[in-house]
């Protein structure tokens, strides 16, 4: 998805970084400032749902400490939610934005009407990511009842995600391989995977603040912009992993100022991808740049778990790079991936990394 410019180049830590931590279960208070019409998922459903939808994220998640596993488990969630929204691509474009801002509503209003009507023309690509919508309402019940610090993050990262799909979806909503469409500018590329994932990094820091006071090592503020430009790496990753396959469907992740200095249009990538390679390589050098941020990142946290959780995506990221690297995406015909085998090495060695590196 195409995300607007943020300026979020200047943001500052919150003031409640330094909090007392909260328990989720103690949520009586909120439950009744809520009203809430629809029942709360327990975790053994929650669990599930967060299995069913990502195996990869699953896989940290039960590694993470207790105390941030639930709200963390809770906003990646509700994110896939809004991407599920935003990517049902044969529902009308008009439908999509309408849903969308829907669910952005129903975070701001704790009596929201049922979203049932709003997802009805849209349709999924995968039976896990309907039961998601389905149970849309009851994740939001849930999300109101959060304590006001954690809801007041998870409210900050989902507005800048769903502010992204929404301008995205009016960038790429007629774009086509015929016709596609592309970011303008390098600077609209690194704002992307900043709505994206970046807001993630800073997210995850700051319920860790919350919830795990004495989990800094460095300061919050240097922690925050570490996990931010670690969100970006993750996330450039994907973009460059998936360049075919948004290609095709008219989106072009690669600005268009770097396409024309290289007499480059992007439909000249599939057809000629060899030409872009220059322009790959400099992608790819900068979400290993910014993948590094996540070693300094494990580097300057305490407790095995939350190093292990952030140490094992890195790795699976270098992985990733490696193999682009190798087998750029655009000259072949497979989607790159690691195999099962480098998933468990990786594990391994994140776990090393996360019990015994200082």
């Amino acid at each position: 998805m195409r995300l607007e410019p943020h300026s979020h180049d200047r943001l500052e830590p919150h003031s409640h970084d330094r909090l007392e931590p909260h328990s989720v279960d103690q949520r009586a208070h909120d439950r009744g400032e809520a009203g809430a019409k629809n029942a709360h998922l327990d975790k053994s459903q929650s669990t599930d749902l967060l299995a069913s939808v990502s195996r990869s994220f699953y896989l940290s998640l039960r590694f993470l400490p207790v105390a941030i596993r639930e709200p963390l488990g809770l906003g990646y969630l509700l994110a896939r939610a809004s991407d599920t929204i935003a990517d049902a691509a044969t529902a009308p474009l008009k439908a999509r934005i309408e849903a969308l801002d829907a669910f952005s509503n129903a975070l701001i209003d704790r009596d929201h009407e049922p979203l049932a009507n709003s997802f009805q023309t849209l349709s999924c690509t995968s039976p896990s990511e309907a039961r998601l919508l389905k149970n849309a309402d009851a994740l939001l019940s849930c999300y109101h009842a959060l304590p006001p610090a954690l809801r007041e993050e998870t409210l900050s990262v989902l507005s800048t995600i769903t502010r992204g799909q929404r301008g995205d979806l009016i960038r790429f909503g007629y774009a086509s391989e015929a016709v596609p469409q592309a970011m303008q500018t390098a600077a609209d590329t690194e704002s992307y995977t900043y709505a994206v994932a970046g807001c993630v990094g800073e997210f995850w820091t700051r319920v860790c603040a919350i919830q795990l006071p004495e989990f800094a090592k460095l300061p919050v503020p240097t922690l925050l912009e570490l996990g931010r430009n670690f969100g970006k790496g993750l996330q450039l990753v994907n973009i460059l992993r998936d360049l075919p396959a948004d290609l095709r469907a008219g989106r072009c992740y690669l600005p268009l100022e770097e396409l024309q200095a290289e007499n480059l249009t992007p439909a000249d990538l599939l057809r000629e991808p060899a030409r872009a390679r220059s322009i790959l390589d400099r992608w790819l050098s900068k979400a290993e740049s910014w993948l590094n941020d996540g070693e300094a990142y494990v580097r300057g946290i305490r407790g095995w778990r939350l190093r292990f959780s952030v140490a094992l995506p890195r790795r699976l990221g270098l992985e990733t790079l490696s193999l682009l690297r190798r087998t750029p995406p655009l000259e072949t015909q497979n989607r790159v991936r690691v195999t099962r085998l480098t998933v468990l090495r990786c594990a391994i060695a994140s776990a090393w990394e996360a019990a015994f590196r200082r």
